[in-house]
C-alpha cells in the first residue's frame, strides 16, 4: 500500500463520477471556524449616503448584516451537497472605504464538517442585499473578490490565505491536506484473534488502520496477527522495537480469552484513561456492548499504545477519537507544551 498517495480529489464525486453527499458520520465533532471576505464596489456618493443614514430605504448596513446571517443559516438549502449545520455564531463586519465596502463574515460551528460555505454565503448575500439597497442610485455597483480567508478545525487542519494575518493567539496553520505528523514515524499493529490466526476468519481491522496511518505519514508494517494466548509476547516484542505508535485490536472484552489489557498494562508508564473512556463512549452510539471493552491507552516510554476492539466498527470509532488528538499527543511526547 502506498503511504504517500495523497492525490487531490473532489470529495463530492463518487468512484463513478456521480455527485453525492459526503458521509461525515465517522468524523469527530469539533469546533470549526471560517472567515470569508468580499468587496462591494460603488460610488463615493453612495458610500456617503450609507454612512449618513440618508438612504431612503433605511439603514443599509443593518439590513445587509441581518440578511447575511439569515443567508448563512440557509446555506444547506442553497448549495445542494452542503450539510445542514448548527451554527454557534455568525459575525458580519462592514468596513466602508472611499468607494467600496469590505464585507467580512466569520461563522463558527461545533460539528462534523466545516463552515466555509456558510461564511462565503453570508458575504455573498450581504453583497446582494447591498446591491438591492443601492441599485436605484448606482445600478453599476458590483460585488467582487469573494473568497475564503481562513478556516480552522477538522481533519485537514487549519488554513490561511497567503497574506492574511494569523490571529496572535493561534499558531501558524499547516498546509491543508494531510495532518501535520512528521513522516517516518513507525507504527505497529497487532491483531489478537485466535480464529484469524488459525485462518478461520479474515482480518478486517488491520487494513483499515494501516490505510489511516499511512495517510498520516506513518511507516506502517504489515499487521501482526496472533492467537489470543500469544498477545503478551507480541506486545512485548513490538514495544522492544520502540515504534512511535502501537495499536492493538481484539482481546479487550470480559471473557477468559481476552488478555490484551493485561498484556498492555505492565508496559504503560503514563496512562490516558480519557482516551479509553472516549473510545467506549463513541462506540456506545453504535452498540451498547462498547461498555464491555476493557481497552487501555497510554504511553509506554515514548510509544503511544492504544487498545481497540476487534471489529471494523470499533476500529472506525477508534479512528474518530484518535484523529483529532494524535498530532497533539506526539507533540507532547516530543517534549512540547500544551499551547
Amino acid at each position: 500500500m502506498a503511504a504517500d498517495d495523497v492525490t487531490p480529489r473532489l470529495t463530492h464525486l463518487d468512484a463513478a463520477g456521480a455527485a453525492h453527499m459526503v458521509d461525515v458520520s465517522e468524523k469527530a465533532v469539533t469546533r470549526r471556524e471560517a472567515r470569508a471576505r468580499g468587496v462591494f464596489r460603488t460610488t463615493p456618493e453612495v458610500i456617503a449616503l450609507i454612512g449618513s443614514g440618508g438612504h431612503r430605504k433605511g439603514d443599509v448596513l443593518a439590513v445587509a448584516r441581518i440578511a447575511a446571517i439569515m443567508g448563512a443559516k440557509r446555506t444547506a438549502e442553497l448549495i445542494p451537497l452542503c450539510h445542514p449545520l448548527p451554527l454557534d455564531s455568525v459575525d458580519v463586519e462592514f468596513a466602508p472605504g472611499t468607494d467600496a465596502v469590505t464585507v467580512t463574515a466569520t461563522a463558527v460551528t461545533t460539528g462534523k464538517t466545516g463552515v466555509e460555505m456558510e461564511a462565503l454565503t453570508a458575504v455573498t448575500v450581504a453583497g446582494l442585499t447591498l446591491h438591492d439597497m443601492v441599485k436605484a442610485v448606482d445600478p453599476a455597483a458590483t460585488m467582487t473578490d469573494v473568497a475564503l480567508q481562513r478556516k480552522t478545525g477538522g481533519r485537514s487542519g487549519d488554513w490561511t490565505r497567503d497574506g492574511e494575518p494569523h490571529d496572535s493567539a493561534e499558531p501558524a496553520a499547516p498546509a491543508a491536506g494531510i495532518v501535520d505528523i512528521h513522516p517516518g514515524r513507525r507504527a505497529r499493529i497487532i491483531v489478537s484473534s485466535t480464529r484469524i490466526a488459525a485462518g478461520e476468519r479474515t482480518d478486517a481491522t488491520g487494513p483499515i488502520l494501516r490505510e489511516w496511518l499511512s495517510q498520516h505519514g506513518f511507516d506502517v508494517a504489515e499487521p501482526v496477527i496472533v492467537a489470543d494466548a500469544d498477545i503478551t509476547a507480541a506486545v512485548t516484542a513490538a514495544l522492544a522495537d520502540r515504534p512511535s505508535l502501537l495499536i492493538t485490536t481484539g482481546g479487550t472484552g470480559p471473557t477468559s480469552d481476552d488478555h490484551t489489557p493485561e498484556a498492555t498494562a505492565p508496559h504503560l508508564t503514563t496512562t490516558l484513561p480519557g482516551i479509553a473512556e472516549a473510545l467506549r463512549e463513541t462506540g456506545r452510539s453504535s452498540t451498547p456492548y462498547s461498555s464491555l471493552s476493557r481497552g487501555l491507552a497510554g504511553f509506554a516510554g515514548r510509544t503511544l499504545v492504544v487498545n481497540l476492539p476487534g471489529s471494523r466498527g470499533g476500529v472506525r470509532d477508534g479512528i474518530k477519537v484518535l484523529d483529532p488528538l494524535i498530532v497533539h499527543l506526539f507533540h507532547l511526547a516530543g517534549g512540547g507544551g500544551h499551547d
